[in-house]
């Protein structure tokens, strides 16, 4: 039995980039044979491994055999006569398909490490096409290593395209689809994504909501240059959506994404028409937007309404300074002493108010 360092940690220590995991892969064992060492089985589709001591994943070297369409029309089989060799095969990239043995020797059978060197993406072997998921992963890595020059590799790109046309992305089941967005959203230039995407003919298949990729693109690199959460960045990507509604339906976005995107379709008239000077005309955006409440997914707002503002070529930086103020000093504002200062209950909802005015008009003064 035999460990092979393999994937994402070999490629980041070759760029010297931080090592987040380390995934391994084991040669010449059964199942049997690493729960009797300690250990723990997690894996559900093929046999995977968690490490008695440091819990790290191992799985048995395996090989895939296509048998229907989607990335789960695969038939697995993982034994201890397979190979390091026939699990590198199976990859989806050469930059990820490189092992290192216990000595630390690199075992690179793809050129993986000549890829890395001229910055290029580039696919293992013809098999990619078998899973469309991989079309979204190597766009993915696009966005992730974009800011250090790596470029889809020619054969890739017409690889891609090629699946796109032979329509064989439509075996894409959704959740799948929004894993990998999201994932890429959270990338350092998650525009690559959308643009490797719409250059292969991906975009339209996967995302036919949102007719104008460019403009998605333009956003998500404003909002990633600005350091903005997962949330906005979302909002952001389904602004120019035709239907924004159904975007997020077809993407099965979780509630915390899907009402980021409902507050900027909501409210965004209201903010690109808002007085950034006007304390009472912000306290009212912070109350349409529940910001005392629920200040996180209100400054989302604020930072994804900015950006679009900003894509627009509409100068509303003080007004998305000024909500965030507000909505601070809406936060802070101690809502139950003015309760107590009302003069009956009737009154209260208009003292906490006033309280909170005067809290925004102190917050403009002093920002």
């Amino acid at each position: 039995m035999n460990a092979y360092l393999v994937g994402g940690a070999v490629r980041d220590e070759l760029l010297g980039r931080p090592v987040a995991e380390r995934d391994w892969v084991v040669v010449g064992a059964t199942p049997e044979e690493l729960r009797a060492q300690g250990y723990r089985e997690v894996g559900r589709d093929f046999p995977v491994f968690l490490h008695p001591e440091t819990h790290e994943e191992y799985a048995l070297a395996r090989t895939e055999r296509k048998t229907g369409p989607g990335y789960r029309g695969f038939a697995v089989h993982a034994g201890p006569e397979v190979t390091l060799a026939d699990d590198l095969r199976r990859r989806d990239l050469t930059v990820n398909a490189m092992a290192r043995d216990a000595d630390g020797t690199l075992i690179d059978p793809h050129g993986g490490r000549r890829d890395l060197a001229a910055r290029r993406l580039r696919h293992v072997s013809p098999a990619f096409r078998e899973d469309p998921v991989r079309v979204l992963r190597a766009a993915r890595f696009a966005a992730r290593f974009a800011p250090l020059g790596f470029r889809l590799a020619g054969e890739t790109r017409e690889l891609m395209r090629a699946m796109a046309a032979d329509g064989e992305l439509t075996a894409l089941v959704p959740e799948r689809v929004f894993r990998e967005f999201r994932a890429a959203l959270a990338e350092p230039a998650p525009e690559a994504f959308v643009g490797v995407l719409a250059d292969c003919g991906a975009w339209a298949e996967i995302f036919p909501e949102q007719p104008a990729p460019r403009r998605v693109a333009a956003l998500l690199h404003r909002a990633a240059a600005a350091g903005h959460s997962l949330p906005a960045r979302f909002a952001c990507a389904a602004w120019p959506a035709r239907d924004g509604e159904a975007f997020c339906r077809r993407l099965r976005a979780p509630r915390e994404l899907t009402r980021a995107a409902g507050l900027l379709r909501a409210h965004y008239p209201a903010f690109a028409a808002l007085d950034p000077d006007d304390p009472d005309a912000l306290l009212a955006l912070v109350e349409a937007l529940d910001g005392a409440r629920r200040p996180e997914p209100a400054a989302d707002f604020a930072a994804a309404a900015a950006t679009v503002a900003a894509e627009e070529g509409t100068d509303r930086e003080r007004a998305g300074h000024h909500l965030r103020l507000a909505l601070e000093a809406a936060r802070n504002c101690d809502g139950r002493a003015a309760a107590a200062r009302a003069g009956s209950p009737d009154e209260i909802p208009a003292a906490v108010r006033a309280a909170r005015l005067a809290a925004v008009r102190a917050a403009l003064a002093g920002g």
